[in-house]
């Protein structure tokens, strides 16, 4: 914790933001724990141009305290909630519709200064207004944006079981993505409070991964068969050796957790079972963070449900940082600026 300068004015096509609420992802652990990881702390970002130290945070809901020059449909004191990844909007990808694998993607709060700080500078074009959404409910766009992007790229049909492995952030928001489609699902962890928010999240069976074999609980559940498809949300060697155990003849592994560790992919059972792997990379701006706005609108208990505590600013290592990176905190960690 420490004093930073304010940003500078924003620039063409931006909007500052007074910070209300900010959120802490487990990305945002792993640069404070063993990072830099994605942070350009020597190098400048080839998009953002930042280069040092930066102020973290990248889900984050405020309001509009100053406009720069170009923007329209904004207006000073609306509140507003920005998604993450900066996109040129120009090149093959962006222009495919796909702007979460821009040519110069970089992201707020990783490559250039984020919302865990007083105001902050953000693009215009990728912030959305919350419309009648409390700070409290609008803080988790931004991740159920992210959880989204991965339902949206499950094909389950009717009588089909989606398992979803590692209950943080994101896969609790997984599990209410998927229960707002009617897909029935399987949650997966080693944390019987995060399982707890999986039930409540609507999760209809629960397996314990600390008591027993996880893989041999999910083919039990899907009477021997295995699950039609695991979303992989945990990001650790573990969780992807149960996805590969526990997914079906024919089904569909999707990845969301950052795995750094060695993977245990058997690729000759993938070939042979001809099982699916796809990824899922945050979010489509446009698609995913109105979807994650609107959900929360009719759902606005998604949000209560999924936070673990809010926090102030000033508590904002032991309270957050330290206690996330132990394992102590079952949900998101709120921060109030």
């Amino acid at each position: 914790m420490q004093e930073w300068p304010d940003p500078r004015p924003p620039a063409r096509g931006e909007l500052q933001l007074r910070i209300l609420r900010a959120s802490i992802c487990g990305t945002d652990v792993e640069e404070y724990v063993s990072g830099p990881h994605l942070i350009p702390l020597t190098t400048p970002h080839v998009a953002s141009g930042h280069a040092g130290p930066l102020v973290l945070g990248h889900e984050m809901v405020g309001r509009v305290i100053e406009v720069g020059a170009d923007v329209t449909g904004f207006a000073v004191g609306d509140l507003v909630v920005p998604g993450s990844g900066v996109s040129c909007g120009t090149c093959r990808w962006c222009t495919a519709g796909r702007t979460n694998l821009c040519a110069t993607y970089y992201t707020i709060g990783l490559h250039a200064d984020g919302g865990l700080a007083e105001r902050v500078n953000v693009p215009a074009r990728i912030t959305r207004a919350v419309g009648n959404l409390s700070p409290d409910v609008a803080i988790m766009a931004q991740p159920l944006a992210v959880a989204l992007h991965a339902v949206r790229g499950v094909e389950a049909g009717p009588g089909q079981r989606v398992v979803v492995i590692g209950l943080g952030g994101i896969g609790s928001l997984a599990v209410a993505a998927c229960t707002d489609r009617n897909i029935e699902t399987i949650a997966v962890d080693v944390s019987a409070a995060r399982l707890d928010i999986a039930k409540r999240s609507g999760a209809s069976v629960l397996i314990d991964a600390s008591q027993e074999d996880a893989a041999a609980a999910i083919r039990r559940a899907t009477g021997g068969d295995g699950a039609d498809v695991v979303i992989e949300t945990s990001g650790v060697p573990d969780g992807l050796r149960t996805a590969m155990r526990g997914v079906s003849r024919g089904g569909h592994i999707r990845l969301v957790g950052l795995h750094r560790d060695p993977s245990p992919l058997d690729l000759t059972r993938l070939v042979l079972d001809e099982i699916r792997i796809s990824t899922s990379k945050v979010h489509i701006c446009d698609q995913d963070l109105p979807a994650a706005l609107a959900l929360l609108d009719r759902h606005p208990e998604i949000a209560a449900t999924s936070v673990d505590s809010v926090i102030d600013l000033a508590d904002f290592v032991p309270g957050g940082m330290e206690r996330m990176a132990a394992g102590e905190a079952a949900g998101k960690v709120v921060v109030r600026i």
